[in-house]
């Protein structure tokens, strides 16, 4: 194999993996569908008001964490983007009542403890739960068999700080989140804590977001997606990547023994030596070859994956709200719903007191509703009832807004929806869907990112490892790297 490769997607994972590749000595080429960078991770505006779409805090920002290093490398974080550790890292809001979720574990349990002594035990238990999971974190190994030229692979200390949380494992991982949160007998803690992340996750997962605030990780970087993924492409660009925008590739040419030869784009054959895929495997397998994809790795994802969906509902609102907290949960009287799916809590991002989100006087503000509805938004596409509905919804969410923050009332300026079959378009996503989750009963499965009988393609991205999100973007580019690099025979830089 010479050097020629294409990187199929310029999200997170693409931008990763073109990094690497180009710091290794192969000629790169990123090709993507889209106008512009990020892919998931992404950020737009509306009539002056700038939505973050795509992150609400970063996994790995602190300088403790392995994964630190890995947003250094691929220049994602720079001094132009400083990390902010927001505490607390959202507010519960019921009336005159209000909750912080504070990332000092003591802090955040004692004040639990004054609210609701009647759940003395079931805090303490929190607690413990969240104390044994503190040190939990992405272990960032090479891959065997490889040359690098800075080789990289966990102490033994590093592991054996993450042995306690072995002992909860077995249960947390077999209880859901709603089963864990229920056990707290104050109707307000059971919100603040179903406030945290999708309902549909098992309590691990849970317990392992509020332990990863409480280890100081989790911060958010100023600028948000846009400048994180503008940072990966300059420094893409400047190891000599290059980059075509509104180009789809079409499909992956393999020859008769299953090597690849080449892609295909607006019908014409490109010849390369590689390929690394960081669309959507799940949804690449079906799609980006002359027929889907025949293996055991490819059918158990088809029969394993179960996507995280979400509806995005954002608002531009002529009022000055920094006097707010930066992120609240409201319980609801009653429940919001949404493609059959019903939310008791609603949950608000406010970004007043950001430079450059919103005109003058101006606040954005969005809002993110977890929970299975692809299939509702597909049939409202078919029956030609999709913006209809997105309009009906958005009036709906205005409505919520302007009850629970009255300052708003009648100062919306914008709002905009964005539902699984727009990130479908934009992405080529499985159903819409951005990671996948880990629920309760389910292995954390990791596929293999080189697909036996296919030689030259490699895959990364969320989908490669559960659940997903932005570390696994990032770190699953890395590796496919890592894999193009021991099959050549290359030092891996």
């Amino acid at each position: 194999m010479s050097n020629k490769i294409f990187v199929i997607g310029a999200g997170i994972s693409g931008l990763s993996a073109g990094i690497y590749a180009a710091r290794s000595g192969f000629d790169v080429t990123i090709y993507e569908q889209h106008m512009t960078f990020g892919g998931l991770s992404t950020s737009w505006s509306r009539k002056g008001y700038y939505f973050e779409g795509g992150m609400h805090w970063l996994t790995g920002s602190s300088p403790k964490m392995p994964l630190y290093q890995i947003w250094k490398e691929t220049g994602a974080l720079k001094e132009n983007n400083p990390i902010e550790n927001r505490d607390p890292y959202y507010v519960y809001i019921n009336g005159g009542k209000k909750l912080c979720m504070y990332r000092d574990l003591d802090k955040l349990c004692n004040q639990l403890r004054d609210f609701a002594p009647e759940d003395k035990k079931m805090i303490a238990k929190f607690y413990k739960d969240v104390k044994a999971l503190i040190n939990v974190h992405l272990v960032v190994n090479d891959i065997m068999g490889l040359k690098a030229k800075n080789p990289r692979h966990p102490k033994l200390g590093e592991l054996l700080k993450m042995v306690p949380a072995g002992l909860k494992y077995s249960k947390l991982v077999n209880m859901s989140y709603e089963e864990y949160v229920n056990q707290f007998k104050n109707e307000d803690i059971r919100h603040l804590l179903m406030g945290s992340i999708g309902y549909r996750y098992n309590a691990m997962s849970f317990i392992y977001t509020i332990a990863s605030f409480a280890s100081g990780d989790c911060g958010y970087p100023e600028g948000g997606s846009v400048t994180m993924g503008q940072n990966m492409l300059d420094t893409f660009k400047s190891l000599g990547g290059k980059i075509e925008f509104k180009k789809k590739i079409e499909n992956i040419e393999l020859n008769v023994k299953g090597k690849v030869t080449g892609v295909k784009i607006n019908g014409e054959t490109i010849p390369c030596d590689g390929v690394i895929v960081t669309q959507d495997m799940r949804n690449a397998i079906d799609t980006l070859f002359d027929t889907m994809v025949d293996n055991h790795v490819a059918n158990k994802m088809r029969k394993d994956v179960v996507s995280e969906q979400n509806v995005f509902i954002c608002a531009g609102v002529k009022a000055d709200l920094s006097h707010l907290p930066k992120a609240i949960v409201f319980p609801l009287k009653k429940p919001f719903e949404i493609a059959g799916v019903n939310f008791n809590e609603f949950r608000i991002y406010n970004y007043a007191s950001f430079k450059g989100r919103a005109p003058e006087g101006g606040t954005a503000l969005t809002s993110l509703f977890l929970g299975p509805s692809y299939y509702y938004w597909k049939q409202a596409k078919e029956d030609g009832t999709y913006k209809q509905k997105k309009e009906e919804l958005a009036n709906r969410f205005i409505e919520l807004l302007e009850e629970y923050i009255p300052e708003t009332k009648g100062k919306v300026e914008v709002t905009d929806v964005a539902t699984p079959c727009t990130y479908e378009r934009y992405c080529s996503s499985f159903e819409g869907s951005w990671m996948s989750v880990w629920e309760k009963g389910g292995k954390q499965t990791n596929y293999p990112q080189k697909l036996p009988g296919i030689e030259g393609v490699y895959f990364a991205g969320q989908r490669t490892m559960m659940p997903g999100g932005l570390p696994i973007a990032v770190y699953s580019g890395r590796i496919a790297v890592q894999l193009l690099c021991r099959d050549t025979k290359r030092l891996f830089v």
